[in-house]
């Protein structure tokens, strides 16, 4: 798995669903000689592989999607989530390797196997709707037990861009008959 370092100014991973923990073992090694507390680790981990993931199931949006909406969407979040990534790695202490490329290949590998309006129902529930429950939990999460000041400060800066994106997952939702 390929990793990039807080110098490496390249890329997009961001926030989205909770990390898987063959994954989260992965990333959580990369930071294990960093003094870093396991708390903000883990939020580090879970932080890159949603983002990481939203970014991938938008790009596969982009492309299997025929719906508009949908792939405004999805534009909106590859845009949003490569921002959010550069402020996480900005936050990141020196030495603390911010994952890149470690998306959740369940959901990625379920959405490849979709297309049209079979595809833009799951994309808007698993990535839209589930997606931002997820990282919202993480965020919150981060915000009231992490220990790391400079995360804490990421984590409280993105969350309302987070709640956002939730928002707008809602609404998307609702006009195209998707229950949530």
């Amino acid at each position: 798995m390929k990793r990039i370092t807080l110098l490496a100014a390249a890329g997009a991973s961001f926030w989205l669903f909770s990390p898987v923990v063959n994954a989260q073992t992965q990333a959580a090694s990369t930071t294990e000689a960093n003094p870093l507390p396991r708390m903000d680790k883990d939020f580090v981990q879970a932080a890159s592989m949603s983002s990481s993931t939203e970014i991938d199931a938008a790009k596969l949006a982009t492309s299997k999607s025929t719906d508009k909406d949908v792939k405004s969407f999805a534009r909106h979040m590859m845009v949003d989530h490569t921002k959010l990534t550069m402020q996480l790695k900005m936050a990141a202490p020196h030495g603390v390797e911010v994952p890149k490329d470690n998306s959740d290949t369940s959901i990625l590998d379920t959405l490849k196997q979709l297309n049209g309006k079979e595809f833009d129902q799951a994309y808007i529930q698993k990535v839209g709707l589930e997606g931002h429950q997820s990282a919202i939990a993480v965020f919150e999460k981060e915000i009231s037990d992490g220990q790391n000041a400079d995360l804490k400060k990421a984590a409280q800066k993105a969350l309302p861009t987070i709640k956002e994106h939730y928002k707008m997952a809602q609404d998307l939702a609702a006009k195209k008959g998707v229950a949530h």
